[in-house]
């Protein structure tokens, strides 16, 4: 199997970085001519990928090219925010991107789309993994594309052929409190939690974990909540994050609703959470693939990597540190798309890794 990334940076977002990015890969996986390529270019290109894009197929002799436009982008290599930049991924002998039409053994799709473009009933058609590009300024005609062209649906699906995969998102909470049943919420407010109102629960939780004066930090605590007590203690849960809370009246707002019936616990996050779970989700993708990965795939929310980590992306560094020398390519973005006990969700402040082996 050939595969390779690259990445090359510049001070204008030119065509001649995406088409320099191609080559370079090609050079490494020692082909001269891709079966297919992934591109990523960062929003600097965003009011005229096109021209990148064009580039890219040509360097690369072939016309499929898919991928997006990012705030971020990175490979195994180095990481890039806030400059132009263009990264590839170039897949040759033994395995090629295909339209999902072409997916006869029901295999997880690689799934890139515009913030714009996800709703419920696409999103759970087909297990998913993948990200919500980055180009939220919607200054460009488009933000994703395949076959070497703007997708002006905002979204594509991808199948990675000629391989076996295992796919698992980090989401980096840690729990501050065991699932309560939730007993009374109206639409976004989540009124009682078990025996208490939801603010006395929450600051319950938040008391017995820093032991401190410290107040409640509602920007960074997340309700994680599943049918199930079962569910959430392992780790198969939907999260959504807090609106507002009112002391008063002790009832918390959510991003969400979520219906009486359900069980929910309040999480925490925080970067040495995120880093411990990174590390168990890159071990257990390891042994659950049965082989040493020949390449990777990683959507990275635009809150973790360097933002999270005080300018250092270690969750990036935990996978090349797992897997030396192996081709990655990602992007940080607007959303993760993960499927968790059978349901494809649109996470938040999450990793999703993808390891690829020849089968």
């Amino acid at each position: 199997m050939k595969v390779a990334t690259s990445i090359v940076l510049g001070r204008q977002a030119l065509p001649t970085l995406a088409a320099q990015a191609v080559t370079n890969a090609m050079q490494k996986a020692n082909i001269t001519r891709a079966n297919a390529v992934l591109l990523l270019l960062t929003s600097e290109f965003a009011s005229n990928p096109q021209a990148a894009i064009k580039a890219a197929a040509k360097a690369a002799a072939c016309t499929q090219v898919a991928g997006c436009s990012a705030t971020g982008i990175f490979t195994e290599e180095d990481w890039v925010l806030d400059t132009p930049a263009a990264a590839a991924m170039v897949f040759g002998d033994g395995v090629n991107l295909e339209l999902a039409r072409n997916n006869q053994a029901k295999q997880p799709l690689l799934t890139i789309a515009a913030p714009s473009a996800v709703n419920n009933t696409w999103l759970n058609h087909h297990t998913r993994y993948g990200g919500i590009s980055g180009d939220v300024t919607g200054r460009g005609p488009f933000s994703v594309w395949q076959n070497a062209k703007g997708d002006v649906t905002g979204h594509i699906e991808m199948l990675i052929s000629g391989v076996k995969t295992a796919t698992q998102p980090a989401q980096g909470l840690k729990l501050l409190s065991s699932p309560k049943l939730v007993k009374s919420c109206q639409q976004f407010d989540l009124q009682q939690l078990g025996m208490h109102s939801a603010m006395k629960s929450l600051q319950k939780a938040w008391d017995n974990y820093q032991q401190t004066a410290e107040p409640l930090p509602l920007h960074l605590i997340m309700a994680v909540y599943a049918d199930s007590v079962e569910a959430i203690e392992q780790g198969n849960y939907q999260q959504t994050s807090i609106i507002s809370g009112d002391g008063a009246g002790g009832s918390i707002t959510l991003a969400h609703a979520i219906p009486a019936g359900q069980y929910l616990s309040w999480a925490f996050r925080n970067a040495s959470s995120a880093q411990i779970d990174m590390a168990l989700v890159t071990d257990k993708l390891a042994t659950e693939l049965g082989s040493s990965p020949d390449f990777g795939l990683l959507f990275s929310c635009l809150g973790r990597g360097p933002y999270l980590y005080n300018g250092e992306d270690l969750d990036l560094k935990i996978v090349t540190n797992r897997f030396a020398n192996m081709p990655l390519l990602g992007f940080y973005g607007n959303g993760e798309i993960a499927c968790i006990d059978g349901k494809n969700q649109l996470l938040p402040y999450s990793t999703v890794l993808s390891l690829f082996a020849a089968r």
